[in-house]
């Protein structure tokens, strides 16, 4: 693998801290990893709570500024409750919005209150790339093709594998899942794979699922990410060893 095809993976990188020990201190070294880069090369965007959005200001302005919601990562809450969540997020200075589906209503079979639920999100965040958690560790492969099509059908701009809280992150069963969904769907929506992306190699591996379902137009920061950490680091790790 080249150094640009490993800085590549660096460009789909949604560099993520979503911890409950998170303080400002951490978020500002986080905004400083991501502005310094690797190699010159910066993340698609920086993702953090909500109660965080201020200190995104700090960002490089090529790095889009993400928040989660939905009541993240559990989304038990009524759905008044998050519709005034998001419309307090919809006047932050923000890019993206990652919203988080309740599952206990998908797993019941309630599709209807799935998509309005992703309808209410996306008409408040009209201005905001929205990207759906399906949170796909916690589903069969037929709940995570249905929520799948039921977000492409709400105008998600992305959906999502894993809040990366659960047992269970990304697998490449669900991430084939996804891709054969969108690929039906006959939708430009984007996939961001989470939960357990820590190396390159991992990286890799989904990556060569989107390119073999969705094609080599799914290979930039528009329509596919990954939400990581600690592959920030081993990134650079890796290629400041070889350099």
């Amino acid at each position: 693998m080249t150094k640009e095809e490993i800085l590549n993976i660096v460009r789909l990188t949604d560099l993520t801290s979503l911890n409950s020990t998170d303080a400002s201190q951490q978020i500002f070294d986080l905004l400083g990893k991501a502005n310094d880069g690797i190699l010159n090369t910066k993340p698609a965007a920086v993702c953090v709570y909500s109660n965080f959005a201020s200190e995104l200001a700090a960002l490089n302005p090529t790095i889009k500024k993400a928040v989660v919601a939905g009541f993240f990562p559990e989304s038990q809450a009524s759905l008044e409750q998050k519709k005034n969540e998001l419309i307090a997020i919809s006047e932050f200075a923000i890019d993206e919005v990652d919203i988080v589906i309740n599952r206990g209503k998908l797993i019941e079979g309630d599709y209807d209150f799935l998509s309005n639920e992703i309808r209410q999100a996306r008409k408040i965040l009209s201005n905001k790339t929205l990207k759906v958690i399906l949170e796909t560790g916690e589903l069969s492969t037929d709940q995570i093709a249905a929520a799948s099509r039921i977000a492409i059908e709400e105008a998600a701009d992305f959906i999502k594998t894993s809040t990366g809280k659960s047992k269970t992150g990304a697998t490449e069963e669900a991430v084939e899942t996804m891709c054969q969904i969108i690929a039906e769907s006959n939708s430009t929506c984007g996939i961001k794979v989470s939960g357990g992306i820590r190396t390159i190699d991992d990286a890799l591996i989904y990556q060569n699922i989107v390119l073999r379902i969705l094609g080599e137009k799914w290979l930039y920061p528009e329509r596919l990410r990954f939400g990581a950490s600690s592959l920030f680091d081993n990134i650079k790790k890796e290629l400041i060893k070889h350099d």
